[in-house]
Order: structure tokens, then sequence, then C-alpha cells
């Protein structure tokens, strides 16, 4: 994406939608930015309401109207967001897996933030899974998605110690922080067209001026 062009953004989420309220607060109409859409397997969902109150356009996808068939679910989804031009596809506290025919809909255009420091703690109740571990050192990652679970490409990580952290509400307050500032961020940078995976190294990810420079 290179910086005079616009990138157009469409978020999944399946809860509160409060990482997708703080694209629509810092990234959504600047620097060229626009979120056109925002999907949920929940048609209750309150990311849906604070979209439809931002002005931008939502649709439900839920399990119950493609009788569980994960792969045509996954297929009206990925025609709702190309019908819309989307460019960059962001999983926000989205809890569905998308499959490879999703994800061939968008080469290198689908992101997803996860609450853990991966490859720790993949999958769900991550926080719950780090303080089970007795970790000292928590934190988010925003990667590439790919066929498995949390495993794809890391983007950027952010960290935070909490040594005497016992139960997860002494750490999500950190979490949500981070994800926050987080996510906007690398959304940014993919605007700017700072963000690539390296030829040389298909989990390298260059970031930044790095992106613009030469591989070495």
């Amino acid at each position: 994406m290179s910086p005079e062009k616009s990138l157009k953004v469409s978020v999944l989420a399946s809860g509160t939608g409060t990482n997708l309220q703080a694209l629509i607060d810092q990234v959504h109409g600047r620097e060229g930015i626009e979120i056109i859409g925002v999907a949920s397997d929940k048609p209750d969902a309150l990311a849906l309401d604070r979209a439809s109150s931002a002005g931008i356009e939502t649709a439900s996808f839920p399990a119950t109207n493609y009788s569980g068939d994960r792969i045509a679910r996954d297929a009206a989804l990925a025609d709702w967001l190309r019908s819309r031009g989307t460019q960059l596809v962001v999983m926000a506290g989205y809890m569905q897996i998308v499959g490879p025919a999703f994800l061939d809909r968008f080469p290198d255009a689908v992101i997803n933030l996860h609450p853990a420091l991966l490859p720790a703690f993949p999958g769900i109740d991550a926080v719950s899974q780090a303080i089970s571990y007795g970790v000292k050192v928590f934190g988010v990652t925003v990667h590439f998605v790919d066929e498995g679970v949390d495993s794809g490409p890391v983007i950027m990580q952010r960290s935070v110690e909490l040594p005497d952290a016992r139960e997860v509400d002494d750490v999500l307050p950190h979490i949500h922080a981070i994800e926050h500032q987080i996510l906007p961020e690398v959304v940014r940078l993919f605007a700017r067209g700072a963000v690539r995976i390296a030829s040389t190294h298909p989990r390298r990810v260059l970031v930044g001026p790095l992106a613009v420079l030469p591989e070495r």
C-alpha cells in the first residue's frame, strides 16, 4: 500500500468491540484510513452497535445461518468484505477460525490481535494460560493470520511486567491498554506501506523503515 493511497479496512469482532472503538477513535478517517465494514458471528455483538454509531456498515454471519458449514460462512463473509473493497481485514476479538479459502481471498492482508506474546499461549483464554504458567511478563501480539491457530508471522509485540499478577483481572487492564495502542499503530503502518513479509524468510515481517529497505 503506497502512502498516497487510501486503505479500506474491515474489522471482524465477536464481542464488545473495545479494540474496534480504538480503531474508530484513532485511525478511522485519518491518514487515508477508512473502516468500511464491521462483521460479526454474533448478531447481538456490541461491536456492531459501536460501528453503526460511527456510521459504518455492519453485517452478521451466525453459524446457524449456514447449518454449521464453516466453509460456506467463510465464503459469504469474504464475498461481503470483497464487495466493499476491503484491502485489510482486522480480526479484533473475532472468536472464529477462518479457513484457507478465506485467506486466499485476502493474501497477506488478514491480521489478528492476540493477548499474549506468541508463540506462547495461543488459542483461547491466553491470559489465564499465562497466569497458570506463572509468567512475570505479559503482552500482546499482532500477527498475520495463517491456517493455524495464532501461528502466523508476528508483525508487532508489546509487553508489560506484572510479577505480582495472580488473577486475570490483575492483567486485563494492562493488556487492554496495550491492545488499544498497538492495533491502531499496525493499521497506520499498513496504510503507509510499511509492513511486508520478507521474501527471504516467510516468518520474518519487515516493519516501518525496514519494510522499504533492501532485505539482508
